[in-house]
């Protein structure tokens, strides 16, 4: 079965289940769009290794990962393999000593190792037509738009109190919620520090 490489291209609270988020995938060679609802501590996860933070002690997605080098297991991709009642299905796929090992996991777990281990993600086309949308008037390759930063938690809103800190205070507070383990509050931080230093 040819299988379909997938992008992340959002991360955003979810419109239907206020508690959880959507972490939304994109068909690399299409206009396609996989949502797929996830919890909150695994979308704090895919966002800490997708904003390349360094968490004080690691989080369990990291520990998974060095767990898994340690024993020389390599992960090479990442497949969303089944819908089945409306849950999706992944798998790890390693490589142990020249061995393929297949394992059974979360959809969620699944792109939290996968961005910590910068390997490919798929699925196959009958999930795709099951549970894809059709994204209207995108490019290839385009970026986030500004309020799918805002839904994400990359950036705050332009009245968010972030606005009202001048850039010392800023540095400061990201050092305290980093130290709280508060990631998305610290990209949305970082992202006002940088904004702030480019239009400087």
């Amino acid at each position: 079965m040819e299988k379909i490489p997938l992008d992340i291209v959002a991360l955003s609270h979810s419109v239907s289940q206020s508690h959880n988020y959507a972490v939304v995938l994109g068909e690399k060679d299409g206009s396609r769009r996989l949502p797929i609802v996830i919890g909150a501590f695994e979308a704090q996860a895919i966002a800490v290794a997708m904003e390349r933070m360094i968490p004080n002690r690691p989080l369990t997605h990291d520990l998974f990962k060095n767990t898994l080098e340690t024993f020389d297991i390599d992960l090479q991709e990442i497949v969303i393999s089944d819908l089945l009642d409306g849950i999706f299905y992944a798998k790890l796929i390693c490589l142990r000593r020249g061995e393929v090992v297949e394992i059974d996991s979360r959809t969620s777990d699944a792109l939290a190792m996968a961005v910590r281990f910068g390997c490919p993600v798929y699925t196959y086309e009958f999930i795709m037509e099951a549970a894809g949308v059709i994204l209207e008037d995108t490019t290839e390759g385009e970026e986030l738009t500004a309020v799918e930063k805002v839904e994400a938690g990359m950036v705050e809103p332009a009245d968010s109190p972030l606005s009202s800190y001048n850039l010392d205070d800023l540095k400061r507070i990201l050092k305290e919620v980093l130290g709280e383990e508060n990631y998305e509050r610290a990209a949305a931080i970082r992202d006002e520090i940088n904004q702030r230093q480019k239009s400087s």
